[in-house]
């Protein structure tokens, strides 16, 4: 008895020195400088937990432990290290999905135990087990549909008739459900039930959401696990789980909100609008304008001041690297290069910034769009590679335009705008981009990297007497 005590007390010191770890780790990523030291810490203190809850066990189900670790643990190391950086958003949502899907696990578990047992936990332990389970539910689900939509699997947006009635059903149901289990009856098939509509919950209420709100939707999905867990951690009273969840819940609310307010939209319309289908808005008129790359590295050549505004594009043609031996190239030459960012450009949260820090970018190089925007009036030439919806002037211009009223970057506001595109299809919302017609916009029409290359190529020819 003296032993296990002992060892408990260890554990929850361990659990202690882990959720320091934890709270340090996510400080340290709120810079590029220190977000790799900081991953290594939180990493630290993730095997510091594990370690205690094997101490804590005394061997109980030690190969079930042993099993479960080598599923999640080896199959997703193998995958972390071969993902291409296009695909990372993918993964990001599939891996909270699964930290969604563990916490409604663990819920799970904690009631059938409850249960079987006879036993009536205290109020509060019971229903933040329920409210864990539902919302690491909603997560799991939701962000396997948001994977899919992500990958190519399925439609941006699925709608069918009366959807919002059904969604509003479905999860009226659920809670019931829930109300059941904490007021009434831990029966078995009441606990299947509540799981059952609480999945089908977060499948339903993701299939209506476009493409253009999935940074959004993972941000808000990466809160609700966080929560999920924090609440099971109480259930179950696990001080680590606690601590780690409230931390990763409190950021991904502030960063749901963050992006939220970078499309100047609520939270609700964007769960319930249907926004980023596809579709909307003035018709544009004029042609695109485009231009070959000798005589787009010519503006280059004569420009002073060049801002480059990267998006998915640039990551699907790997073309970060080239971008940055471009940037280099303008700055060896004298030039002023900055690189502008907004809050939802890419698939996820922080997607450009990842990009650009593996390309080898200086972070004093990168700006925010409130900080890059003023600037934009000053600039030669701005060069797109990639980004759409977040630099289209119809979210100022076109009440008509479903993105009307989000802030974007003024790139129409520059000298000379250089659009570097595959071909003339529209961005992942799916809508008419008014910045290609343009009066100074030029479009280069070619995959990304090559148009990188050849613009270094024809920049050379150019300082070597070539032309």
């Amino acid at each position: 008895m003296e032993m296990h005590s002992a060892l408990e007390y260890l554990a929850k010191a361990s659990y202690l020195l882990a959720a320091i770890l934890f709270i340090l780790g996510i400080k340290r990523m709120a810079s590029p400088v220190t977000a790799r030291r900081g991953i290594v810490q939180a990493g630290i203190g993730m095997v510091i937990a594990t370690l205690a809850t094997f101490a804590i066990t005394r061997g109980h189900n030690i190969g079930w432990i042993i099993a479960g670790l080598a599923i999640g643990v080896v199959p997703t190391w193998l995958w972390g290290r071969k993902v291409a950086m296009t695909d990372m958003p993918q993964m990001v949502a599939l891996f909270n999905g699964m930290g969604g899907g563990s916490a409604a696990a663990i819920g799970a578990g904690e009631l059938l135990k409850f249960g079987q047992a006879g036993v009536t936990p205290p109020m509060a332990v019971l229903v933040l087990a329920v409210v864990g389970a539902l919302i690491g539910s909603v997560s799991m689900t939701g962000s396997i549909i948001a994977w899919a939509k992500l990958d190519g699997r399925m439609d941006r947006r699925f709608t069918f008739p009366a959807q919002k009635l059904v969604n509003l059903l479905v999860f009226a149901a659920a809670l019931l459900a829930g109300l059941a289990l904490v007021f009434w009856d831990l029966h078995p098939l009441t606990v299947v039930v509540f799981f059952l509509l609480a999945l089908g919950f977060g499948i339903l209420m993701t299939l209506p959401i476009g493409g253009a709100d999935m940074p959004v939707v993972i941000s808000l999905y990466n809160a609700f696990t966080g929560l999920a867990v924090a609440f099971e951690g109480y259930a179950m009273g696990i001080e680590a789980l606690i601590v780690a969840g409230m931390v990763v819940g409190a950021a991904g609310t502030f960063l749901t909100q963050l992006m939220a307010k970078a499309m100047n939209r609520p939270i609700s319309n964007v769960l319930f609008s249907n926004f980023g289908g596809g579709g909307g808005g003035e018709a544009i008129e004029g042609a695109q304008k485009p231009i070959d790359a000798a005589d787009a590295a010519s503006l280059l050549y004569m420009a002073e001041k060049v801002i480059i505004v990267p998006g998915y594009g640039m990551a699907v043609a790997q073309a970060q690297h080239k971008i940055w031996e471009l940037s280099q190239a303008l700055i060896k030459a004298g030039k002023e290069v900055k690189f502008a960012i907004h809050p939802v450009a890419g698939r996820m949260p922080g997607h450009m910034n990842v990009l650009l820090a593996e390309a080898g970018v200086p972070y004093d190089l990168i700006a925010d769009m409130d900080d890059i925007n003023p600037e934009f009036r000053t600039c030669d030439v701005a060069i797109v590679i990639g980004a759409n919806d977040v630099v289209n002037p119809a979210a100022k211009t076109d009440r008509s335009s479903p993105i009307f009223g989000m802030p974007i970057l003024d790139v129409v506001d520059a000298r000379q705008v250089i659009v570097i595109k595959r071909g003339k299809g529209t961005g992942f919302a799916g809508i008419e981009n008014a910045l290609f017609y343009a009066d100074n916009t030029r479009m280069l029409y070619a995959d990304g990297k090559e148009a990188a290359n050849s613009l270094i190529t024809e920049l050379k020819m150019i300082e070597g007497g070539g032309h």
